[in-house]
C-alpha cells in the first residue's frame, strides 16, 4: 500500500494535482475536470455542482477545477487525458470508452432500460455488478474508473407526420447520428438511416432531406425543431446516461474516507439529474404543445412494442456480443 501511495503521490505531483506529498494522511488534491457540455446543458450544471460539493464533503481536501465546453479538447483528447492523468476527471458517453472496455457501449443501447430510474440503477458503480465488471476492465486497460453518472433524459422521435409503427417510416430517410449504434437503431425503426450533422438538421428537416430525427426534448426545443417538425412520438427509446470517470492513480491518491464521501455525493447528484430531467420533460411537453407540436402516445396508437422489437432485433444482429449483457441489465430491479 505504501509503495502504491508513493507512486500515486509522485504521479499527482508531476501532473500538478496539488497533492501535498509530504503528508499523505492529510493530502490535498485538485481535480482537473473536463467535459464537452456548454452552459445551459445539464452537463454544465453537473460539473459546476461537483466543483462546489466535493470540497464540502471532503472538508476542503479535494477541490475541483472544471473545464467545460471542450476547453481541454474534444472527446478523444479528453479520454486520452484522463487515461494519462493530465486530466483527472471527466464525463462523456459510454460509447467513447469502448476503445478501453469492449462492449461498454451496451449501457447506451436502445430499449435496454425501463425508465430513467432503471438506467441509474444499472450504471451505479457502487451497487451494479455488471457496471463493476466493466469498471475492472477500464482500470486494467485504461487506468481509469467510473465513479458516478448523470441522467440527461429520454430521447424521443419527431417527424413531419404522425408515426405509429415502423411501417410508417418504411423506406423513408431518417436522421441518424453517424455512429453504428444509431444506424442500427434507425434501421430498426423501419427507416433509412441518413447521417446529418446537428448544425444542418433544421435545414435537412425543412427541405425533406430527412423526414424525422430523435433527441431529448431539451434539444428539440433549444434547436427550434418545432419550426420544421409537427409531431413528437414519446417512444423514450434511449435513456441517456453519461458516466463520470477518473484517472485510477489519482483516485488511489485520495483517502478511503474521501472516496466514500465523493461516491455518495455523486450518487446524490445523479438522483437530482433524474428528478430534474423528469420535471423538465413534463414542462417541455406543455411548452412544445404551445408552439404547435402534437404529441403521440400509446393511448393515441403509438406501437412502442413494434419499435422495440425492430430495434432490438437489429441491435442483436449488429452487436452479437451484447445479448447477455442486455439480459442482465434488463433484470436489474
Amino acid at each position: 500500500m505504501l509503495h502504491r501511495s508513493l507512486i500515486a503521490a509522485g504521479v499527482a505531483a508531476s501532473l500538478g494535482l496539488g497533492m501535498q506529498a509530504t503528508d499523505l494522511s492529510a493530502q490535498e488534491v485538485n481535480l482537473r475536470y473536463a467535459h464537452v457540455g456548454a452552459e445551459g446543458d445539464i452537463q454544465y450544471w453537473y460539473g459546476a455542482e461537483a466543483a462546489e460539493r466535493i470540497p464540502e464533503v471532503t472538508d476542503g481536501r479535494i477541490t475541483v477545477t472544471v473545464f467545460p465546453n471542450s476547453q481541454l479538447g474534444g472527446v478523444q483528447e479528453t479520454i486520452d487525458g484522463v487515461r494519462s492523468g493530465s486530466i483527472a476527471m471527466a464525463h462523456h458517453e459510454f460509447a467513447s470508452l469502448a476503445q478501453l472496455a469492449e462492449d461498454i457501449a451496451v449501457f447506451s443501447a436502445p430499449f435496454v432500460y425501463r425508465d430513467g430510474e432503471h438506467a441509474l440503477a444499472a450504471t451505479d458503480p457502487a451497487n451494479s455488478e455488471i457496471m463493476q465488471e466493466f469498471n475492472e476492465r477500464l482500470i486494467e486497460n485504461g487506468d481509469m474508473r467510473i465513479i458516478g453518472r448523470l441522467y440527461r433524459g429520454a430521447r424521443q422521435m419527431t417527424a413531419n407526420q404522425e408515426v405509429l409503427s415502423p411501417a410508417d417510416l418504411e423506406g423513408k430517410p431518417f436522421r441518424g447520428v453517424p455512429l453504428q449504434l444509431w444506424t442500427s437503431m434507425v434501421s430498426g425503426f423501419g427507416a433509412t438511416p441518413t447521417p446529418v450533422e446537428v448544425s444542418e438538421l433544421p435545414t435537412a428537416l425543412m427541405t425533406g432531406m430527412v423526414v424525422g430525427q430523435e433527441n431529448p426534448l431539451t434539444m428539440i426545443n433549444a434547436n427550434k425543431l418545432y419550426e420544421v417538425q409537427s409531431h413528437v412520438m414519446l417512444t423514450a427509446h434511449m435513456q441517456n446516461v453519461l458516466p463520470v470517470f477518473i484517472n485510477e492513480e489519482v483516485w488511489q491518491s485520495i483517502s478511503e474516507e474521501d472516496q466514500e464521501a465523493i461516491l455518495a455525493e455523486l450518487d446524490e447528484m445523479a438522483q437530482e439529474t433524474l428528478a430534474d430531467a423528469n420535471q423538465a420533460q413534463q414542462d417541455l411537453i406543455v411548452e412544445l404543445e404551445g408552439k404547435g407540436m402534437t404529441f403521440i402516445t400509446e393511448e393515441d396508437g403509438l406501437d412502442i412494442e413494434a419499435f422495440r422489437e425492430g430495434v432490438v432485433a437489429q441491435v442483436n444482429e449488429d452487436f452479437p456480443t451484447w445479448g447477455p449483457y442486455m439480459e442482465r441489465i434488463r433484470a436489474i430491479k
